[in-house]
């Protein structure tokens, strides 16, 4: 005999109701009864009816992800932080990739549209005016690292600016007054507000900010492997450290200058930002700007099942912003001498 909601609501010792807000994340449920029903449901292998579900209630027991791209570790954590959470509802992932356009956000959207019941969407080098155009109306959707967007629910971003200064204070402390930054992509958000936070906390050190030292990059090793090899070319004064704009422009500009026999941090440090898991594990591991990037993806989930369950209790203007810490590992030291008396 097939097992029903009926039976899950008797052994877990909670009403029908309840049993079917806890499998269909329709409502808040205290936290050691969801627990209770799930366990039950998962003992009994209790499968609901999901096509009968979105049926009848229109809901897709589905959350869609679109990325700008679906290579690396930072979107690896951040889908990570995003599962962990709808794992809690019951609810399936879709992800697909905008390829960095608006054209591509679109092309997402229309696709999940009618088999989600929500949308997490991270596209900071699309402007705001073309993300809010592609966003469908009564769709919840939630933005990260871009800012709040007219017709989504919320916005989750990283303290960029916060971040960077922390960075530019911590290479001043050790004496560097040459600091290289090497840029991400132009039309990103966060390339963009790390760009910024890097001049402003410059300004605040009292230091120069150097054109030959902002080099550009796209948030790829390859683009961090150039920029470096450019630095180290300048026929001026060479940095004696690099800000990255993030871990993999880093780990790229580690290798330019392993190849180049300079020492790090002997003779030039290397700084990062993301903490993304394999920054600890290079050589000499990677000083950076920790950003918790799972939680980012978490929040961003919490604040979707929360207009879900409450569409008009989050509104367009609700804006979260993730910590970002410096974490000094082996790829910084003070400035060789020489560079001290030039």
């Amino acid at each position: 005999m097939a097992v029903t909601i009926k039976d899950v609501a008797r052994l877990a010792n909670v009403s029908v109701a309840t049993v079917s807000r806890v499998l269909n994340a329709s409502a808040p449920v205290r936290d050691d009864t969801r627990v209770r029903v799930l366990n039950v449901a998962r003992e009994l292998r209790f499968s609901p009816n999901g096509a009968a579900r979105t049926l009848s209630r229109r809901q897709a027991s589905a959350v869609g992800v679109i990325l700008p791209d679906l290579y690396g570790e930072f979107f690896s954590e951040l889908l990570r932080g995003i599962d962990l959470e709808i794992q809690r509802t019951g609810h399936a992932l879709l992800v697909s990739s905008s390829h960095h356009d608006a054209h591509g956000v679109s092309v997402a959207v229309r696709a999940m549209r009618g088999r989600v019941d929500g949308l997490l969407v991270m596209a900071p080098e699309v402007s705001t005016a073309s993300l809010a155009s592609a966003l469908p109306e009564g769709l919840p959707a939630v933005i990260l690292n871009a800012p709040a967007t007219p017709g989504a629910a919320a916005a989750v971003t990283v303290d960029n600016m916060g971040g960077t200064r922390a960075v530019v204070r911590y290479l001043a402390e050790l004496g560097h007054r040459d600091i290289a930054f090497i840029c991400g992509p132009p039309r990103n958000a966060d390339a963009g507000a790390r760009l910024r936070g890097y001049r402003a906390a410059m300004r605040t050190a009292g230091l120069t900010v150097r054109n030959p030292l902002v080099v550009h990059g796209d948030f790829t090793e390859e683009s961090g492997w150039r920029a470096a090899r450019e630095l180290l070319a300048l026929s001026g004064a060479q940095p004696t450290a690099i800000f990255a704009a993030n871990d993999a422009m880093a780990i790229g500009a580690l290798l330019a200058l392993h190849e180049a026999k300079v020492d790090v941090p002997g003779e030039v440090s290397i700084v990062g930002f993301d903490d993304i898991p394999i920054a600890r594990y290079v050589t000499p591991a990677l000083t950076t700007v920790r950003v918790a990037i799972d939680v980012l993806g978490a929040r961003a989930a919490a604040l979707l099942f929360r207009a879900l369950a409450d569409p008009v209790g989050v509104g367009s203007a609700h804006k979260e912003v993730v910590p970002a810490e410096l974490v000094v590992r082996h790829s910084c030291g003070p400035p060789p001498v020489y560079a001290m008396r030039r």
